[in-house]
């Protein structure tokens, strides 16, 4: 039912009672890290699948999970939202990514817009970024509610970059390696009170930043291809 309790909200809190640790301790659900994670594994598994769509939705949004080849393995692209007070997901750890406007001619052309403006990263044709794949569409929540929004998310990798320009509505841009969000050694909680219900949500800590909800269950999604 349209503004009532969500199903993804029900993941994340039976996620949370099996994940909950105190941060930096090893889980019971802890994985080790595929000896061969690399972003052309990852590129073989996208084009293997095909993602399930959300057909119907009022709004729809699309994100770019951006990824890139790093010193200690491959690392993912991830932004710290801009606070405001009509902002739902405001000071969130994100993808870039935003709503679809009239004029994109599809969700690949929303995500690639939207981290041109977020980021000055150009991820369009002829640019130096590779589409590797689209995953499952995902319906948005905020404040354990639905909001009547789907969500398309598309992977891509870059090769080396010019620095991100951040727009006013990023607070800021980081790369954070992959590896240890897989094997779960930087997982932690995110309290959270729903209907005076205190629940411990799983959430990964990204130098001192932590990813929880939306974010949090995109990259288990792309990790689960990794596993």
């Amino acid at each position: 039912m349209e503004g009532g309790r969500s199903e993804l909200f029900e993941l994340f809190a039976t996620a949370a009672r099996g994940y909950a640790i105190a941060p930096g301790r090893p889980s019971a659900h802890n994985y080790p890290v595929p000896a061969d994670v690399d972003l052309s594994s990852l590129q073989r598994a996208l084009e293997a699948r095909e993602p399930q769509v959300i057909a119907e939705a009022k709004t729809r949004a699309a994100v770019a999970t951006v990824l890139r080849p790093g010193e200690a393995g491959p690392e993912v692209l991830l932004i710290r939202r801009a606070e405001h007070p009509e902002d739902p997901w405001s000071g969130h750890m994100a993808f870039p990514g935003g709503r679809k406007d009239p004029e994109d001619a599809d969700l690949l052309a929303t995500a690639v817009r939207e981290t041109r403006e977020e980021l000055g990263l150009d991820l369009g044709a002829g640019a130096h970024a590779k589409l590797f794949g689209r995953l499952d569409d995902t319906e948005a929540i905020a404040r354990a509610r639905r909001v009547g929004m789907v969500i398309s998310q598309f992977v891509f990798e870059v090769g080396d970059l010019p620095p991100l320009t951040p727009n006013r509505e990023v607070a800021e841009a980081l790369w954070a390696p992959i590896g240890p969000m897989i094997a779960r050694s930087t997982a932690t909680t995110k309290h959270y009170v729903y209907e005076g219900q205190e629940l411990e949500l799983p959430a990964f800590d990204v130098e001192g930043r932590v990813v929880w909800g939306l974010t949090y269950y995109m990259l288990e999604r792309l990790f689960s291809l990794l596993r």
